[in-house]
């Protein structure tokens, strides 16, 4: 597998839907007032445009003046249509009515077998698979783009959390606790603590389900803590723009499985959903309303886990994912594989992705799994 120099690496900041389409809006304004014609464009019909909204803008243009040689400009006030801004952690348009000036929700959520099945993960915008002890997998949930009235089994936090969190600019952090020394390196990281403990009336115990995975809240109900917080999340990924197509190196798949231990995942591309189907332990992973799990992008991280010196209640060790450094990786995209690397140059920082030839990858617009297995932990499926 290709391993990746990071000398000269920069991340580029992807560029707003919203810009890129006021751009074109104001080129066209500028055609029209310049004398040329044409039909005025309604799209290619096939009911893939963007959302779209109408605003005003202030442009000041050359004209000429009649009759004379004179140039000067006018400014005018023009109402164009402009595409709803891209979402950060998704790079599509966010739901309707979503401020994305507000911050990002991560919630921790259970996924051993009796948690199942979760309630909000299909709202999700980027979804982090780690293991932890006992060869089990937890979920680290991001929510920003999309609201989930439902959201759970909430569990408790693992050091691997914190480099995800921190790069999320102090995202609320929804958890049902931790041992001593993991709660205080969460409370002195750059989070909003939103926890059961920080806030018990933004959760619930149902009687349908045996503690501790019984445990839920909602994003409403979370944000309802501090409604007026703007702290909104920097882009983690870079997105392929409509057309653009993808790397050379690029190659059509029918999936990947990955190994954890005690829990396996599987993701499968179906084409008519855009996503990559996913099963856990051989059945289907579908949330509470039986809607099956399908995120358009899955990263396979591979990663080396340490032991923390900590033990669960069953006396079983505590694992902690390395995630500053840099190591192999895989990206489904779009029914693709593209081999490449991952690089984070510390804790702070988001990590960076590239190709075997250095490129940085781009993913489609829509929602991400990241799932971190040990090195040899995943295998190609097709």
């Amino acid at each position: 597998m290709a391993t990746q120099s990071t000398t000269g690496a920069h991340r580029r900041k992807p560029v707003p839907l919203r810009t890129l389409a006021l751009l074109a809006a104001l080129a066209l304004v500028a055609a029209a007032c310049s004398g040329g014609g044409g039909d005025e464009g309604t799209g290619d019909g096939n009911g893939d445009e963007a959302a779209t909204t109408t605003t005003e803008v202030e442009i000041t243009l050359p004209t000429v003046g009649g009759g004379s040689s004179t140039t000067g400009a006018v400014t005018t006030t023009q109402v164009v249509e402009i595409a709803d801004i891209a979402a950060p952690l998704t790079g599509a348009p966010a739901d309707a009515g979503v401020n994305l000036e507000r911050p990002a929700i991560a919630v921790k959520i259970d996924n051993a077998p009796a948690a199942r099945p979760q309630a909000g993960l299909n709202q999700a915008d980027m979804v982090f698979e780690e293991m932890v002890e006992g060869g089990l997998s937890r979920l680290l949930a991001v929510f920003h783009s999309r609201d989930a009235e439902v959201v759970g089994p909430v569990r408790s936090a693992r050091s691997t959390d914190i480099p995800i969190l921190v790069t999320l600019n102090s995202p609320m952090f929804a958890w049902s606790g931790a041992n001593q020394v993991f709660a205080n390196q969460i409370r002195a990281s750059a989070i909003i603590d939103v926890g059961v403990e920080a806030v018990p009336n933004a959760y619930e115990r149902r009687n349908d389900r045996r503690a501790p995975s019984n445990l839920f809240t909602g994003t409403d109900r979370l944000r309802a803590v501090a409604p007026d917080l703007t702290n909104s999340p920097n882009p983690l990924l870079e997105y392929r723009l409509p057309g653009e197509e993808p790397p050379a190196g690029a190659r059509e798949v029918e999936g990947v499985e990955v190994d954890y231990g005690a829990n396996s995942a599987v993701h499968t591309w179906d084409a008519s959903r855009g996503g990559w189907v996913r099963e856990q332990n051989g059945s289907p992973h579908v949330d509470e309303d039986g809607v099956v799990i399908a995120p358009t992008n899955v990263i396979v991280q591979f990663v080396s886990y340490i032991d923390t010196g900590l033990v669960d209640g069953a006396g079983t060790a505590v694992p902690e994912a390395q995630l500053v450094g840099s190591g192999d990786a895989w990206f489904l995209i779009d029914g693709q594989l593209i081999e490449g690397t991952w690089v984070k140059e510390n804790l702070t920082v988001p990590t960076q992705y590239f190709d075997s030839e250095g490129r940085p990858v781009k993913f489609m617009p829509g929602s991400t799994w990241t799932l971190l297995p040990r090195s040899g932990g995943a295998t190609v499926i097709g």
